[in-house]
This record gives C-alpha cells, sequence and structure tokens, in this order.
C-alpha cells in the first residue's frame, strides 16, 4: 500500500483533489482518505468534500489497457 501523504492528487479522469486528512470508521476502524475537490461541481458545488477508503483511493486501475494509480499524488 502507498503511504499516505498530504497534497494534492490527480484522478485518473483528470480532475484535481486535495487530501486533507485521514481517518477511521466509527464501526469497522477501516481506514479512510478525506479530500477536497479543487473544481467547482453543478452537482456537488464548489471545492466538494469527499471521503474513500484508503484502499480505494490508493488502489491501481485499468485504464486504456495500461495500469494506472486512481489517484497520482502531485505535490
Amino acid at each position: 500500500m502507498k503511504e499516505m501523504k498530504i497534497g494534492k492528487y490527480k484522478h485518473y479522469k483528470g480532475k484535481q483533489y486535495e487530501v486533507i486528512g485521514f481517518a477511521k470508521d466509527s464501526e469497522k476502524l477501516e481506514d479512510l482518505v478525506i479530500y477536497q475537490a479543487l473544481y467547482d461541481s453543478k452537482k456537488f458545488g464548489k471545492n466538494a468534500l469527499w471521503v474513500r477508503s484508503k484502499k480505494h483511493f490508493f488502489e491501481n486501475i485499468i485504464k486504456d489497457g495500461e495500469k494506472k494509480p486512481r489517484f497520482k499524488f502531485i505535490k
């Protein structure tokens, strides 16, 4: 599993997000990533907050036959 870093990440579809913290699910004690969109969305508003499991955030995906990270650390 990749190191969990606070900072900016680029989603494989192109949009940028900022990881602002890490938490644990209060019931399952699963590691979670708390991150903020760095764009305005008509559906979710400006700089929406999101949470995703650490496992899902840092997993690799296959896109156009190429393995790549779902979120790539950029700074």
